[in-house]
């Protein structure tokens, strides 16, 4: 199976991703990198990437945060690319 063709902006999120090690990054990072929601949806729906929701304490209060993480058919087709 081929990977879908990326565009700039998809193979520059799958890049940060590729850097940010197990964990991922959070959707709040990577929107206030520019990459828009819709975007990152795209890259789950083509298996490029995942998103799991994690609940964390921030003080007192449970904070939901999305985090985002390359597959390795994500790498497969950065390193298509």
């Amino acid at each position: 199976m081929t990977s879908p063709r990326l565009t700039a902006e998809q193979r520059l999120a799958l890049a940060m991703l590729a850097g940010a090690g197990g964990n991922g990054a959070t959707q709040a990072l990577l929107s206030a990198h520019g990459f828009d929601a819709s975007m990152i949806t795209g890259l789950v729906s083509h298996g490029l990437a995942t998103i799991t929701a994690e609940k964390v304490r921030a003080g007192r209060k449970p904070v939901t945060v999305v985090q985002v993480r390359i597959t390795d058919a994500g790498r497969a087709a950065l390193a298509e690319s």
